[in-house]
């Protein structure tokens, strides 16, 4: 009886092999008049050029939004988006907020209570002063 080899087949995880970047689309709204843009515009003339030469993976639509606040909206694979009002900050923070938003995973921000999560309460059990050697003092 002849042996035959099993065939393997890699399965694509996201961190193992390669990294899929979960932004998808960074929309950048501003206003050409009104004083809260002031960052937003700079930004947008200065580092905005280079940030997209930087993340090809991401698509970049800017939008003028008269009248409104400077608003950057964040896109994701998962289907979520969010947005981050920069009104009134320089385009250093504006820059921030970019990578913010970029290095997000579009999930919901989730309160966490205990550092570790586990099934097991703890590997050792619950302690008590009433187990162990009896010490007297």
């Amino acid at each position: 009886m002849p042996l035959s080899a099993v065939k393997a087949i890699a399965k694509g995880q996201n961190g193992v092999g390669a990294f899929i970047l979960q932004c998808k689309r960074l929309d950048f709204h501003y206003c050409d008049w009104a004083g809260s843009s002031k960052g937003m515009n700079a930004f947008i003339k200065t580092f905005l050029p280079k940030f997209a030469k930087q993340n090809p993976q991401i698509e970049i639509t800017i939008s003028p939004r008269p009248r409104k606040h400077p608003v950057i909206k964040g896109h994701y694979i998962n289907g979520r988006e969010k947005a981050i009002c920069v009104r009134n900050m320089t385009s250093e923070l504006v820059l921030e907020k970019a990578t913010l938003l970029r290095d997000a995973s579009g999930e919901k921000l989730k309160r966490v209570n205990k550092p570790v999560q586990s099934m097991n309460e703890s590997v050792r059990g619950i302690w008590s002063p009433h187990h162990g050697a009896r010490y007297q003092i």
